[in-house]
């Protein structure tokens, strides 16, 4: 699933197919933004913000945020989309180059200069230049939340979603229901930080050193397996800020107890 390193390898994809061309082909498939037309501008570089996707194409931004199924793919003109073009929510193209984003949930444009609009609510990003552990750490610690439900907050920390959540929790051995302001907030910063480098240059990720399938995750989707620690059953659940927005999680009830 999209999280802040497969974004980050997106972003890397699309801005060496783009970065420097002229816009030659230019739609956004959804009704807000149908109309828009950057054709004849240059796409100066496409950057990623936590987990969204910004073109900077002449003065303006598209923004896309992938969700769950979205996704970008980059083609030579004229080469067949590998998914329905009903599915096509956004098309990029140059002379060289055909990007298309594939069941995106969120696409806006914007003038750069308006850009924070869009993303300026998002806490540090590990894997930008500016990121700020010490920030991300006092956001984090201040959330009186479940301390899942807080790492997945955008606001606190960009970039982790509900596997690197689950994945830095059992790590820590902390139980995923833990009031995020009892727990060592740094460390946890810290350590998902160091997970999401890791993996931003990887294909397969993987928490666990292995990237075999099956094998790369200590909890996330293991409900019922043994603990790779210690043998114990696996228990799995739901969590979330509010019943709209709840995610399985999965934890180790021997290895994950008390606040760290």
């Amino acid at each position: 699933m999209p999280e802040g390193d497969s974004v980050y390898r997106a972003a890397r994809r699309l801005n060496e197919a783009l970065a420097g061309a002229e816009v030659t082909r230019f739609e956004l498939r959804v009704p807000q933004a149908a109309t828009v037309d950057l054709r004849g501008l240059v796409v100066h570089e496409v950057v990623p913000r936590g987990k969204h996707l910004l073109h900077h194409i002449g003065d303006y931004t598209l923004h896309s945020h992938l969700k769950m199924e979205g996704e970008w793919r980059v083609y030579r003109p004229g080469e067949r989309w590998h998914k329905p073009a009903y599915t096509a929510r956004a098309i990029v193209g140059t002379a060289e180059r055909e990007t298309v984003g594939f069941d995106i949930a969120d696409i806006a444009v914007v003038a750069t200069a308006d850009e924070e609009r869009l993303v300026g609510h998002l806490g540090p990003d590990p894997l930008a230049e500016t990121w700020d552990p010490v920030e991300a750490a006092r956001r984090l610690s201040s959330d009186e939340r479940a301390v899942h439900v807080a790492i997945l907050d955008q606001r606190n920390v960009a970039g982790f979603g509900n596997e690197y959540a689950n994945e830095i929790l059992f790590v820590r051995g902390i139980l995923p229901t833990t009031p995020a302001s009892q727990t060592d907030a740094a460390a946890i910063v810290d350590l998902g930080a160091r997970m999401l480098r890791a993996n931003k240059d990887r294909g397969n990720r993987t928490f666990t050193g292995d990237s075999r399938p099956g094998r790369a995750t200590w909890v996330y989707g293991r409900e019922g397996r043994p603990c790779r620690r210690c043998g114990t059953l696996i228990r799995s659940g739901s969590l979330g800020a509010d019943p709209t927005r709840e995610r399985n999680i999965f934890w180790c009830p021997e290895c994950q107890t008390a606040p760290r």
